[in-house]
């Protein structure tokens, strides 16, 4: 088991109470704090959530990634992170520098075998996501993007529990088994009184790279539709590229490889959508 703190007191009372300040003063220093789910696995939500986030830092915001996959830990194998965490000389973790606007932490940095098994049940899923909060020093962020496993379990509503203020990124593949899976997160928001910035229909489409004719692999229009249907905003669709798989394997950085691709606009028009949440 891995954990976290560097400093365990006895009494389990003192543990909360300490854990609920630094949880209090970590998310006070956030303006935003943006929760990136699907109800369906292998959609897209880690690209999404990396290159939201570095579309958000190359705008200047001050940006930290949360990774609470805890058993399919992928950001810092996508962002080329490598190395633990060291602890400051305020005994809080420093987390991992990408650029000097990005940063993340990911239970991957703490153990030593990347194959191994992370085998939790919910209270350790519980206290992992809050130590995540509480005990890394975030210092004042713009953006805390939160990367989620698939579905409506343990880890977001660990997160909706406890931070109050977060809003969703709710992402998609434009086929109708995925916007199945899709309408339940978006009940999830709405049971847990979570607001909903928008919905990315991610996958859509492939360009023919031999006559530049649009495929459509998985369909398409879906996630638009559903998002109307939904009474929920439609951020945009973000065409399939193989590239972008390969740099995720490589960890290099798709948008500065590929800054004049259509799925780098893509995000940056996201990502400009959410730097309203600053200027307003």
């Amino acid at each position: 088991m891995v954990n976290i703190q560097s400093e365990v007191p006895k009494n389990p009372q003192q543990v909360q109470a300490e854990q609920d300040v630094a949880v209090k003063e970590s998310l006070g220093k956030i303006k935003n704090k943006i929760l990136v789910m699907s109800g369906k696995g292998g959609v897209g939500k880690t690209s999404t959530s990396v290159n939201l986030s570095i579309a958000l830092a190359n705008k200047g915001f001050k940006v930290g990634i949360i990774d609470v996959d805890l058993h399919g830990p992928d950001v810092p194998r996508m962002l080329g992170l490598e190395g633990t965490p060291e602890v400051n000389e305020h005994k809080k973790l420093n987390p991992l520098n990408y650029s000097k606007n990005l940063k993340a932490i990911s239970i991957e940095s703490f153990t030593p075998n990347k194959d191994d098994a992370i085998i939790w049940r919910g209270p350790l899923k519980f206290s992992a996501i809050r130590q995540f909060i509480g005990d890394v020093d975030w210092g004042n962020l713009d953006f805390l993007v939160i990367d989620c496993p698939p579905g409506t379990g343990d880890e977001p509503l660990t997160v909706a529990q406890t931070i109050s203020d977060a809003k969703a990124i709710i992402v998609t593949t434009p086929q109708e088994v995925a916007l199945a899976d899709v309408r339940k997160s978006i009940n999830f928001c709405k049971t847990v009184d979570m607001e909903i910035f928008g919905l990315i229909e991610n996958m859509s489409g492939f360009a023919c790279p031999h006559c530049n004719e649009m495929v459509e692999l998985f369909g398409s229009g879906g996630g638009e539709k559903t998002a109307m249907q939904m009474d929920i905003n439609f951020l945009g669709s973000v065409p399939f590229d193989p590239k972008m798989v390969a740099c995720g394997d490589s960890g290099a950085c798709y948008q500065e490889l590929h800054s004049n691709s259509a799925v780098t606009q893509a995000f940056e028009s996201v990502a400009e959508k959410l730097a309203g949440l600053v200027k307003s």
